[in-house]
Parts: structure tokens; C-alpha cells; sequence
């Protein structure tokens, strides 16, 4: 990735359909960890059950982007 797309805070390509949040590639999974992770808190801790959906889009999120699980986190711009 080239060093001026490190310095923007976003930046989508639209012909890839890939989203970076500064210099880091965004996946599906790794942001549906984070909001089932969020709504499981969210339903243990205040026991709204609305927060149901947020889990299950965070799963739905997780398993569009499963072939990719090994690299959700991992640093870089992954080209």
C-alpha cells in the first residue's frame, strides 16, 4: 500500500470492495468478533434483548468472511 494511503484515516476501493482504516485492511470477520463480542457483554451485562441482533449480525459478518479467518487481525495493509 502506498505510504500517502497510510496517512488517511479511511480509504475504500471501491474496484476491490476493500475498506482500511489507517493503513490497516478492515474484514468482515474481525469487525463481526467485535460486535458479537460487544453484544454477548451487552446481553450478560444489561440484559436487553435487542442486543440479539447485534450478535447475530456479528456472526452472520463472521462467517461471509471465514476463508479469510487467518488473517482478521493481522497487521498490515494485506494486498
Amino acid at each position: 500500500m502506498e505510504t500517502d494511503l497510510l496517512r488517511k484515516t479511511l480509504h475504500f476501493d471501491s474496484a476491490r470492495r476493500r475498506l482500511w482504516i489507517r493503513g490497516q485492511r478492515c474484514h468482515h470477520g474481525a469487525s463481526g468478533a467485535l460486535l458479537a463480542t460487544a453484544g454477548v457483554l451487552g446481553l450478560m451485562g444489561l440484559r436487553v434483548r435487542p442486543l440479539a441482533g447485534l450478535v447475530a449480525a456479528g456472526g452472520l459478518m463472521m462467517a461471509h468472511d471465514w476463508k479469510d479467518r487467518s488473517v482478521w487481525f493481522a497487521r498490515g495493509s494485506q494486498d
